[in-house]
């Protein structure tokens, strides 16, 4: 039978194309977005996107199909308020009914411990003030960033071109990093990752491959992706959670 995830993603969110390239016939998705906010991608409107009141209405919005799990899918919204914040968000998620949660920044952690990764590079298509978020995250999770490179992008990192994305990796990688993330769920990058890995010869992360990736081990489903480190060589589990 056929498991359900489902997602909430930010009201710009334009990938969802990214999700159904990961999903086998053993998993069907299903996407809600928050409320549109007006503003540039922002602190503020990070904030807003994350409202807990926002996302208990958009996880009781999927809760009715009963989904497996639902997944928060934006990065800066699970990142922003530290560890502390991403675990509030999923118990947000667990008080509105759904009966497993889950969060982009959640399921990296984990990724990078699948992986035993602790020296990471990071590039974002964020504003600094973002960026610099993220890695104090990393960090209170236990990390190590030896980089991190923002675009300073306010609108439009749907829109990035591939060139754009191999030239954010190819500036944030360090000697001695173990791995490469590169962050935010509206980036365009899962055709990018395994000839980055290729090039780069390190695993490279993505915020909606971790994301699939998390959510596919918690219902127990194959992807219909593989040629990515991630899915080859991280070792089984069930949790995609900060500890």
């Amino acid at each position: 039978m056929s498991r359900r995830i489902g997602f909430i993603v930010p009201f710009d969110f334009a990938l969802d194309r990214e999700y159904w390239q990961y999903a086998s016939a053993e998993a069907s998705l299903h996407i809600t977005r928050t409320p549109y906010q007006m503003g540039p991608v922002s602190l503020e409107l990070v904030s807003a996107v994350a409202d807990p009141a926002i996302v208990a209405q958009a996880t009781r919005s999927l809760v009715k199909i009963a989904p497996d799990v639902i997944a928060y899918a934006c990065t800066s919204g699970s990142f922003s308020e530290g560890t502390d914040g991403e675990r509030r968000l999923r118990e947000t998620m667990l008080r509105a009914g759904a009966a497993a949660a889950m969060t982009t920044s959640g399921a990296l952690v984990e990724a990078l411990h699948a992986l035993d990764v602790s020296r990471v590079a990071v590039g974002t298509p964020y504003v600094e003030a973002i960026g610099r978020r993220l890695g104090t995250f990393l960090e209170s999770a236990g990390f190590q960033p030896v980089s991190l490179v923002n675009m300073e992008l306010q609108d439009g990192i749907c829109d990035v071109g591939d060139d754009e994305v191999v030239r954010l990796a190819e500036r944030a990688v360090r000697p001695g990093a173990e791995a490469l993330f590169l962050s935010c769920t509206n980036l365009p990058t899962v055709h990018l990752l395994a000839p980055l890995e290729r090039r780069l010869g390190i695993p490279v992360l993505s915020a909606n491959q971790v994301t699939m990736w998390a959510a596919l081990r918690m219902v127990g489903a194959r992807a219909a992706i593989e040629d990515q480190v991630l899915f080859h060589r991280a070792a089984p589990g069930m949790s995609a959670a900060v500890p």
